[in-house]
């Protein structure tokens, strides 16, 4: 199956911020073989501008002489999924102060065009019901929970500095990852070990999206999208996360994950507001717009092992 976008302009030179990630390496490899030039930015040994995106003046020592004509800002901390709030606070610096030192760095390059990775945990971390989401809704706004809202700045700070800078930005409000690279094998090496429970989901449902169509919107962003736009990027999965991990323990015949209420997570405060989220975001603006939509539109799609 080609999971390729089609039509792209493919005479760009694009920056990846977070090459090396697991969402990063889907989109360079997506954004090569279109065409496209594609520069790792990472403190990783092999990117081609290698630096830490929190180290502005080594950030701007190591993008001197670059030219290009794209920032894509993929750059997270996160190495396993965050159970507490202090597992976010490292993405958190990303969003706020990683993304005012790449700023800069799309000046010094050249850069006119940004494409922004964001969450649809940016709506908030509650029940919206049987409420279907759309870019028009309130994004990033604040919570009571002091965690939380530090979260919900970063997203919204991430979505627009950017765009007060006058930059030609996009920002894409991706579900939970899934899928090959890295996304799932994580969760899997935790069924094998009997280390993962179901939680009791009682009817909410969380967006999800694999990883090869989060990299696909990328690439139909670059060509497509509008600056000053967000896009909500979801496949068309009605799964909450206990329904998600019995779906990945099917897909790959680990053993039977064993159920546990959310209650039982109340000192990982972080994870039980995941938990208890219950949001299903409307997808219409980005298969407009962005021509987009997923080769993959339900989990287990694309589980390939």
């Amino acid at each position: 199956m080609n999971t390729q976008p089609m039509g792209m302009n493919t005479n760009q030179t694009v920056i990846v911020a977070g090459a090396s990630g697991v969402f990063g390496r889907h989109v360079v490899r997506t954004l090569r073989a279109a065409g496209h030039t594609v520069l790792g930015l990472g403190r990783r040994e092999g990117t081609e501008i290698r630096a830490d995106l929190l180290d502005r003046a080594a950030l701007l020592r190591a993008a001197d002489g670059v030219r290009a004509d794209v920032v894509v800002h993929a750059a997270t901390a996160l190495s396993k999924p965050p159970m507490s709030h202090k597992g976010m606070y490292g993405t958190d610096d990303l969003r706020v102060a990683g993304t005012r030192n790449l700023i800069e760095l799309a000046g010094v390059v050249g850069a006119r065009r940004w494409i922004g990775e964001n969450i649809v945990f940016g709506y908030g971390y509650k029940d919206f019901g049987g409420r279907v989401l759309t870019e028009a809704d309130p994004f990033g706004g604040t919570d009571p929970d002091a965690g939380l809202a530090r979260h919900l700045e970063g997203m919204r700070v991430k979505e627009n500095l950017p765009v007060e800078a006058g930059l030609d930005a996009v920002s894409l409000r991706f579900g939970l990852f899934y899928g090959p690279g890295g996304a799932t094998e994580s969760l899997v090496a935790m069924l094998r070990k009997r280390q993962l429970p179901a939680f009791d989901d009682h009817g909410r449902v969380l967006p999800w999206i694999n990883l090869i169509d989060a990299a696909n919107a990328v690439a139909a962003a670059i060509e497509h999208g509008r600056g000053g736009e967000a896009y909500n990027i979801v496949d068309e999965s009605h799964l909450g996360f206990g329904g998600a991990v019995r779906t990945v323990a099917a897909a790959y015949g680990t053993p039977k994950p064993f159920t546990m209420p959310a209650l039982f997570t109340r000192a990982l405060p972080y994870l039980r507001s995941m938990l208890t989220t219950n949001i299903t975001a409307d997808t219409a603006k980005a298969r407009r717009e962005l021509r987009w939509a997923p080769v993959y539109p339900t989990l287990p799609d694309g589980l390939e092992h």
